[in-house]
């Protein structure tokens, strides 16, 4: 196990060890290596993706492919490939957040902005997200109140469900991914586009203030991606952490 081996010393694994520190004990050469002794590979083997096979048969090294930039100084998106974080090895987050379809997920009810009465929502315990979703809450709360149109109802959290169009689950499937209020969200589909390499124009509503609390406690915006679902956050803690060494 090289999580602490300077020979194979990697920034993208070493941020994926850290963000998930009940499940991933390390890596080596070749496999991210989980507590529970299950091994996964780094890499499936296909050479020379396209946009598409990175985000339909991800491995470990896809979902580092295209980095993530935080706050409001992003690149608007200008080419398929540009979905950073999009990208999800489905045998990790099975292995983290369990198989909703055999009801191993577990979940805790929170309140999403209780003084503003926004509901309930049911939100995964593994790698602390529902403690990180409340703390979320708190401070999108305490935003000016111009901002508060965007955030409730929430569209939703727990859904177990693949993503539209696809075979892949989606991390509402995990109960580690919010939408906010539909009312005000772009998704790229909705223009006409279908398949992933089709050219998309990109739109977004949503305040970027908003998107910074999000990404404050870990929760990548789904309005900097190419394929953009504007209402979309979810939780990629090593995504954010790698982000905050770019800046």
């Amino acid at each position: 196990m090289a999580f602490a081996s300077t020979a194979l010393a990697d920034n993208d694994l070493d941020a994926l060890v850290a963000a998930y520190p009940d499940f991933i004990a390390g890596y080596d050469a070749k496999d991210l290596i989980l507590k529970n002794g299950q091994h996964i590979a780094l890499s499936n083997g296909i050479a020379n993706k396209t946009p598409e096979q990175r985000i339909e048969k991800a491995d470990i090294r896809d979902m580092f492919a295209m980095p993530y930039t935080l706050g409001a100084h992003y690149k608007q998106p200008a080419t398929p490939a540009d979905d950073p974080g999009r990208a999800r090895n489905q045998t990790l987050f099975d292995a983290m957040y369990g198989d909703c379809t055999k009801g191993q997920v577990k979940l805790k009810t929170i309140r999403w902005l209780p003084g503003l009465g926004g509901g309930t929502l049911r939100v995964a315990t593994a790698n602390g997200v529902a403690d990180r979703l409340e703390a979320v809450s708190r401070d999108l709360e305490a935003l000016p109140a111009k901002f508060h149109v965007y955030l409730k109802p929430s569209a939703g959290t727990f859904n177990c469900r693949v993503i539209a169009g696809t075979s892949r689950m989606s991390m509402h499937a995990y109960a580690a991914a919010i939408d906010i209020n539909v009312k005000f969200t772009d998704y790229w589909r909705w223009g006409g586009a279908k398949k992933e390499t089709d050219k998309v124009s990109y739109k977004n509503r949503i305040p970027m203030e908003i998107v910074e609390v999000f990404e404050k406690h870990g929760f990548i915006w789904g309005g900097k991606w190419y394929h953009y679902d504007t209402m979309h956050f979810e939780y990629r803690p090593e995504i954010i952490a790698l982000a905050k060494n770019l800046k």
